[in-house]
């Protein structure tokens, strides 16, 4: 397996984990260590949302799985991604373009990015408690966590939490749309950048779209995959279960 990128003019030396050995570093800080702790708290958050959610919504269980096939060389691809609570979507590095390709340049050397959302404030504060955790529950603005990675996501977080899907270019260029539609740019017209992400090669960008416990995640992501075409359902869709079924199933 490639190692990780080494961070810019830092020099630093990465865990070597299988997560990190593929990361695209860009950059690290002294607020690395404080922004995990953080990011751990909010799949607290996400296990709080997801129980008190199911107090008034019927519970998803996930549907059997299909074993992961290979696709095609020269096939066009995108991946959705199962983190436990909380979903995301790969992209080519190479098909990028517009907002998402400026997007890429923070990540020199990566040749996929992986795209989540989630809830801004609660993801930025120094310190959350249980009240931030039910805050995050109630509309307000999201954040989007950016990763860039040396190799594919199946070989950076396991094949066992990727299912890759075809895609045609039009659905491509949709999904992209989609994405780049999430992305508030700053004075300058890039991508507004909010902080260092949890581990090394990531990024929080800010976006002006809502966050909520009707919101999730999980929601986007499957409103993502029925941008691009794709036959998932996105009404009441709040858990990683129910997407990741759908994407089995396609």
């Amino acid at each position: 397996l490639d190692r990780a990128l080494p961070s810019e003019g830092r020099g630093r030396t990465f865990e070597s984990c299988r997560v990190r050995q593929h990361l695209a570093a860009f950059s690290t800080s002294p607020r690395v260590s404080a922004i995990q702790q953080r990011w751990q708290r909010a799949k607290l958050a996400g296990k709080v949302a997801a129980g008190l959610t199911a107090l008034f919504l019927v519970g998803c269980s996930g549907g059997p799985q299909r074993p992961a096939t290979s696709l095609p060389e020269g096939v066009d691809r995108v991946e959705v991604i199962d983190r436990g609570w909380h979903t995301e979507i790969g992209l080519p590095v190479a098909e990028l373009h517009g907002k998402l390709a400026r997007v890429a340049a923070d990540f020199p050397g990566a040749t996929s990015l992986t795209i989540g959302f989630g809830d801004r404030a609660y993801l930025l504060d120094r310190d959350t408690d249980l009240f931030d955790m039910v805050r995050a529950l109630f509309p307000g603005k999201a954040a989007l966590l950016v990763t860039g990675l040396r190799a594919s996501p199946e070989a950076a977080f396991g094949s066992g939490g990727v299912v890759t899907l075809a895609i045609a270019q039009p659905q491509l260029d949709a999904l992209e749309e989609f994405l780049a539609g999430y992305f508030v740019s700053d004075r300058a017209g890039e991508p507004q950048r909010l902080a260092d992400g949890p581990y090394p090669g990531s990024l929080f960008f800010a976006s002006d779209a809502t966050y909520d416990a009707l919101h999730t995640c999980n929601t986007w992501t499957a409103e993502g995959l029925r941008a691009a075409g794709y036959p998932v359902p996105t009404a009441f869709v709040i858990f990683a279960p129910q997407v990741m079924t759908a994407a089995h199933q396609l």
